[in-house]
Formats: structure tokens, sequence, C-alpha cells
């Protein structure tokens, strides 16, 4: 005859089952539902008019960098084009090299901010100075350390623009280094750019990265610019989508040539301070986002946790492992696939480890983002 203490034990046990089992169709929705639409998604055919582009690049002493990457911008494989620097109080050569370039290249143009102690800025002013000195509709975004992995960078990137679509989202990934914490990093962005594309395809963009995203002069002015959230120093790039993109006017590209790479931060410190800061404009986003972007980590967190408790007890020890191998073979498929199209390597057996840990990093990330930064970097 089972005891009271028995009893009370087995309904804690299956409550913990009915938790692992809610959790697991919620990770199993995300990788079939969300991410899977990226995994076979194939872009059609396009027949477009290869319509004038400016590229804006806002760069702070970035003058080592601008030397080696801005020959491949200025050397792209598109018919009318112009490039716009904007050299934000830069204390190194980066007006030397961006003069150096002007003259060899007639396309380069650069506009210039002063420093000034008394107003103190982020990385909008120059993105908003950019934009005013464009000659065109067509704007294309990138920043001093990044490098486009092909001469077709323009041409992919800005082949999705037509009447309804004003915003396209690319993939800017990091350089391959040695270290853990270049793996992690690599892999954080890698599973970002999984998220926010997948969110497009399914017609809810939430956000783009800065490194590598387009969108119309005139959607800009429209939309007031960033005068809902010029205050932040962050939210250039996925503020700005997540007020303006939605289910009609958004486009993806993630083609090899439509790539940039950039040099990832050093030193775990220097990634963590950068990422609060990006953390700082999620309690901005839309509701929706927010609840998605939520639900996905928790219901993981609970899918771990859950299975944890349950995987020693014989009762449903083969249940419990048969939901966790589904779920991990179909999280190694969609990594997979997702690590050849934004070509990324040596990712896939370490992400599993990185899955699990991720989890408290960005908790960390999130609670220490409601800290204020101490100083107004933009990088």
């Amino acid at each position: 005859m089972q005891t009271f203490s028995d009893l009370f034990a087995e309904r804690q046990w299956f409550t913990i089952l009915l938790v692992f089992s809610f959790a697991s169709v919620i990770q199993l929705t995300y990788y079939l539902g969300i991410y899977f639409r990226f995994v076979i998604y194939r872009r059609k055919p396009v027949s477009y008019v290869q319509e004038p582009v400016s590229v804006i690049i806002c760069a702070r002493n970035e003058a080592e960098n601008l030397d080696a990457y801005l020959p491949v911008i200025l050397s792209q494989d598109y018919p009318e084009y112009e490039v716009i620097v904007v050299n934000d109080c830069s204390t190194d050569d980066t007006d030397v090299v961006i003069k150096k370039y002007m003259e060899r290249y007639p396309r380069l143009r650069t506009s210039q901010i002063r420093e000034d102690k008394k107003f103190i800025h982020g990385k909008k002013l120059a993105v908003t100075i950019g934009i005013k000195a464009a000659k065109y509709d067509r704007l294309l975004f990138t920043d001093g350390d990044c490098l486009p992995e092909s001469s077709y960078w323009i041409s992919r990137m800005v082949s999705h623009f037509n009447s309804k679509v004003s915003i396209v989202l690319g993939y800017g990934g990091y350089l391959t280094q040695p270290g853990l914490l270049n793996k992690y990093i690599r892999y954080d962005t890698l599973m970002i750019a999984l998220q926010y594309f997948s969110f497009a395809l399914c017609r809810i963009p939430y956000m783009g990265v800065g490194r590598n995203l387009a969108y119309k002069r005139s959607m800009f002015y429209a939309g007031s610019g960033f005068s809902r959230h010029f205050h932040l120093a962050s939210g250039d790039d996925d503020l700005f989508i997540n007020e303006h993109a939605n289910r009609s006017n958004t486009a993806i590209e993630f083609s090899p040539e439509s790539h940039t790479r950039t040099a990832p931060k050093e030193s775990f410190d220097k990634w963590f301070f950068q990422k609060k800061r990006h953390f700082s404009t999620s309690k901005l986003y839309k509701p929706v986002h927010k609840f998605l972007l939520t639900l996905e980590p928790l219901s993981r967190l609970l899918f771990y946790a859950g299975f944890a408790c349950l995987v020693c007890l014989p009762v449903y020890q083969q249940l419990v492992l048969s939901v966790f191998a589904l779920r991990l073979l179909i999280q190694l498929v969609v990594i997979k696939k997702t690590m050849m199209r934004f070509n990324e390597k040596n990712l896939l057996l370490i992400s599993l480890l990185f899955d699990l840990i991720s989890l408290f990093i960005n908790l960390g990330l999130l609670l220490t983002s409601r800290i204020r930064p101490s100083n107004y970097q933009w990088k």
C-alpha cells in the first residue's frame, strides 16, 4: 500500500515529466517550425535593375582596418555606387587613410565628426550623418573593421530591393582564430543569425546587424530615424529594424558572396562588455519579440533540468532518452546546415556544450545589461 509520502513523490516526478514534455514540445517547435525554415529555404531567382547604392561605413580609429579593407569595398563589381566613410572623432590616422583612397577612387566620399567634450554621442549620430550625406535611396551599411567576402557583396545585398522590400538582412560573421573564446563568439553569432533569419522567414522580423545591413533612406526618414531611441548607445541596427520591419518589407540574403567578416574581441571582458551593451536594447523590443526570444531559452533550461532529473528513473528513462536523442539529432542537422550556409567551420560538436552554457552566459548578460555602462562607447 502506497504511503502519503510515496504518492506525493510520485506526483512530483510526474509533474517534472509534464514540464519536461512541455519544454520538449516547445524546443522541437522552434527547431522544426522556425529554424528549419531557414535550413530548407531556397531563394527564388530574381530579375532586378541595378539601381545606384550608397555604402555607408562608420569608423572610429579604424585606420589600419580601412587601409586593408577599403580597396575591397571600392572595387566591387557593381555599376554605380558611392562609399561614404563617416570619420567619427578618430584620433589615429583614419583621416590620412581616407584622403589617400579618395585620390585613387572618385566614388569615395567622407564626412567628419569633430570631438566635443560637451556633447557625448554614440554611433547613431555617425549613421545619421552618413545617411544625410548619401546621394541614393538604397543604403548598404557595414563597419570600418568589416571585410566583404567577395566583389559581389553589394550586388547580392541590394538585389532584394523592390517596391515592397525596404530592408535586407545580411550575415556579418567573425574571422576564425585559435582559442575557445573565438569558437564561442562564432557560435553565438551563428545562432543569433539563425534566429533572426528564421524569424524573418516566419514574417516576424525583429533585428539585423550593422556589420551587414541594407535599407532605404526613404524609410529611414519616414520613420523619423533613430529619434525614439537616440539616447541609447546601442540600437542603430537591432532597435531600428525592430521598430520598422514588418511581415512584407523585409528580405534576407545569406549567399557566401554577401557575407562580411570582422575580427572578434580577443578577451572575454571586452566581448562581455560589447554583448552587455547589445543586450541593453532588448527591453525595448516589441512584446511579441520579447516573448518569443524569452520562451526559447526558458524552455531549453527546463528541458535540460527535466532531463537531468528524470534520466535516472527507470520508469521514465527510455522515454526521456528517446526525446533527448530526437532533439539532439534535429539540433545537429539544423546547426550543420546553418554552418554550411554561413561558411562556418569546426563548431558542430562544441555547439552541444555551448547550447547549455550559453543559457548562463546570456542570463548574466541580461542581468548586468540593466546596469548602465560607465562610458558611451559605440563599438
